[in-house]
C-alpha cells in the first residue's frame, strides 16, 4: 500500500528555486521528489553520524593543544 503524501509549504531562496526547477526539467523528476530525495539523504547522513558517535562513546578523550601535537608529529598540519 503506497503511502499518502503529506502537503508542506516552505520557502526557498529564489536561485535555489530556479535550481531546482531546472534540474527537475533536466531529470524529468518533479520538484517534490528532487526535494524528498535531498532531506532523506541528509537525514541518513544524520544517522550514519550518531552511529559514528556512539561507536566512539568509549575513547579516550584528548585536549585541542594534544590533537594538534599529534598532528604536527604526523607531519598532518
Amino acid at each position: 500500500m503506497a503511502m499518502q503524501a503529506k502537503r508542506s509549504t516552505i520557502y526557498l531562496d529564489p536561485e535555489l528555486h530556479k535550481a531546482l526547477k531546472l534540474k527537475a526539467v533536466e531529470t524529468s523528476r518533479s520538484v517534490s521528489d528532487l526535494v524528498n530525495t535531498a532531506v532523506r539523504e541528509s537525514l541518513a547522513e544524520d544517522v550514519e553520524d550518531l552511529a559514528a558517535f556512539e561507536e566512539r562513546v568509549s575513547e579516550p578523550l584528548i585536549s585541542y593543544d594534544e590533537m594538534i601535537k599529534r598532528l604536527k608529529k604526523d607531519g598532518r598540519i
